[in-house]
């Protein structure tokens, strides 16, 4: 009998439920920040644990597993995480998702003049997310629960050549 490890099993969108995908951008001494939040939304159809397993597995098949350390995707151009920024859109994209999101215009301007976004994958459920609640997505991303349970990645922005 053979078994296939943990890390490269599917995930299962039942189990994941609502991927969540927000973007802002913050105001830094240096310029405007972009950031990019994903994290399961927890109404998968075995709960918020399975939802937060399922995110874990998305990570770790992607190579980013959830720790307090930024990945640099710049220097690992074998990793299988990307964005694509096109005029009023981005996608995001990891193994087994693709999730397209319209950031505010801010957050366009700073991806264009930084040339990445900073991508925070919690896998920590957020049933309460209220799309447009910046206060809400402030006190979320600054909670240590959060950042402790996330991925952190330096994305560089590709754009469509035409």
């Amino acid at each position: 009998m053979t078994s296939t490890p943990v890390e490269t099993q599917p995930v299962r969108s039942e189990d994941l439920g609502t991927l969540l995908v927000m973007s802002w951008s913050r105001e830094d001494p240096q310029g405007s920040i972009p950031y990019i939040l994903a994290c399961p939304r927890g109404d998968g159809a075995n709960g918020p644990g399975a939802a937060s397993e399922a995110a874990g597995k998305l990570l770790a098949a992607a190579g980013i597993p959830p720790k307090h350390e930024l990945v640099d995707a710049a220097r690992l151009p074998s990793l299988p995480v990307g964005l694509l920024v096109l005029p009023g859109a981005a996608v995001l994209t990891l193994p087994q998702v693709t999730a397209q999101f319209v950031p505010p215009e801010a957050w366009l301007e700073a991806v264009a003049e930084r040339g990445c976004a900073y991508l925070i994958f919690t896998t920590r459920p957020w049933p309460d997310a209220e799309p447009g609640d910046v206060e809400a997505l402030a006190a979320f991303t600054s909670e240590e629960e959060t950042l402790k349970s996330a991925a952190h990645v330096a994305l560089p922005a590709r754009r469509l050549r035409g």
